[in-house]
């Protein structure tokens, strides 16, 4: 499959570690020219430099309507425009739903749901005319079901889901297809640093805490972020060009 992409222009959002990190390095091996967007420079200046001229950065809050608009346009000026859009940016927090504050649900929602929004809009008219495109939305099992003292992330990305299920519809004729991954407990930094929070909160030992994490996975292990970007490149590809709407959990079977 190498060199599959070779003609397209992806960008990644929450490209700098993790999940975003390994999707953005299988599409340019894929040979896709990639743009990498992130709030901070130096998480992304590692994918540029070892891959000059193919892979390019832009910085911008996905949050900030305004400045993830200045972002798409120098991606675009820079590297034509984009026919495959990851929205792999996120946030998570916890706090039982009465301790939950104003401030806490309007984050929840603004990075993991507008964000994910304010980038499709920014994309989908050129996706349009050129009657083709890809669009990956990096939701999660908390998009498909409930989970305790993290209301606020479930809302969002259940939002994010259903956000996806809409445009599949309303774009369905296009060529541009719409859909999203649902990973379970990943090994990242986010993981990470819950299972510290846990340690910290209850004095359980880090090996305590993460079988906490894994238990949920009947595969008795943590997804690995390579194994999500698996998954998101194969709805990339041309193989893919009828697979819209769908929201495919990468979980070891937690979610059927």
């Amino acid at each position: 499959m190498t060199g599959d992409l070779n003609d397209q222009h992806a960008l990644v959002t929450g490209a700098g570690q993790g999940i975003g990190e390994a999707i953005a390095r299988q599409l340019l091996v894929q040979g896709a020219r990639v743009t990498v967007l992130g709030r901070r420079a130096e998480p992304l200046q590692k994918l540029v430099e070892e891959h000059p001229g193919q892979c390019r950065m832009v910085l911008a809050d996905v949050a900030d309507q305004s400045q993830v608009k200045t972002a798409f346009e120098k991606a675009v000026a820079a590297q034509g425009a984009i026919s495959i859009l990851i929205n792999n940016a996120g946030q998570a927090g916890s706090a039982p739903f009465m301790k939950m504050d104003a401030a806490h649900w309007q984050q929840m929602l603004a990075v993991n749901l507008s964000g994910t929004m304010y980038c499709i809009q920014q994309v989908l008219p050129a996706m349009s005319a050129s009657g083709r495109g890809r669009i990956v939305n990096v939701a999660s099992t908390a998009g498909l079901v409930g989970y305790a003292y993290v209301a606020a992330y479930v809302a969002a990305k259940h939002g994010v889901v259903g956000l996806t299920r809409a445009l599949a519809l309303e774009y369905a004729k296009t060529g541009i297809t719409v859909n999203a991954v649902c990973p379970g407990y990943t090994e990242t930094e986010i993981v990470k640093t819950s299972i510290d929070r846990v340690v910290a909160k209850t004095g359980r030992t880090p090996e305590q805490a993460m079988a906490e994490f894994v238990k949920s996975n009947p595969q008795g292990r943590l997804v690995q972020p390579h194994e999500v970007a698996d998954a998101v490149l194969w709805l990339c590809g041309r193989g893919a060009s009828s697979i819209t709407g769908q929201a495919i959990a990468v979980a070891g079977g937690e979610v059927m």
